[in-house]
């Protein structure tokens, strides 16, 4: 049993009076009992980052999460979307995020889309605001705008 449940929950991460991010979720069970506690967010969870300006600049979504409180990981999966401040989107199936190594990480199918093309294949790895972002695997590059 979760030693903390919380439903249709809103936090919000301000700095000085300025949003940083909103976090969203349905459910949200804390397992703070284990050996490794750990918080699960089973019915998904969004994030919207401000970085103390009026409009989110990204966001990040995904069907479940799971974050080791010990570890400083969070585990994301199942239809995950990051879309970053230029507006790239990145889909895939599992993501992991390292706050410790400020690293971003998946060993699966990735997609990133841009308004100038697609870019698929296998692994990737970034930085937390996904602005230096590479894939380790690429299967497929699909250019989206004709040159003239």
């Amino acid at each position: 049993m979760p030693t903390q449940t919380a439903k249709d929950f809103e936090t919000i991460y301000s700095d000085s009076g300025l949003i940083q991010l909103i976090m969203r979720s349905p459910l949200m069970e804390r397992y703070s009992d284990r050996k490794s506690p750990y918080s699960e967010f089973v019915k998904g969870i969004e994030v919207l980052f401000y970085d103390g300006r009026d409009e989110p600049l990204a966001s990040l979504k995904s069907k479940y999460a799971r974050y080791t409180e010990d570890k400083k990981v969070w585990e994301l999966k199942d239809s995950v979307r990051a879309v970053n401040e230029k507006k790239e989107i990145l889909e895939t199936e599992l993501l992991y995020w390292d706050q410790e190594k400020e690293l971003v990480y998946t060993d699966r199918f990735v997609r990133i889309t841009s308004d100038e093309q697609i870019v698929m294949g296998t692994g990737l790895e970034a930085d937390p605001r996904f602005t230096r972002w590479k894939i380790r695997n690429v299967s497929a590059t699909i250019y989206l705008k004709d040159e003239e």
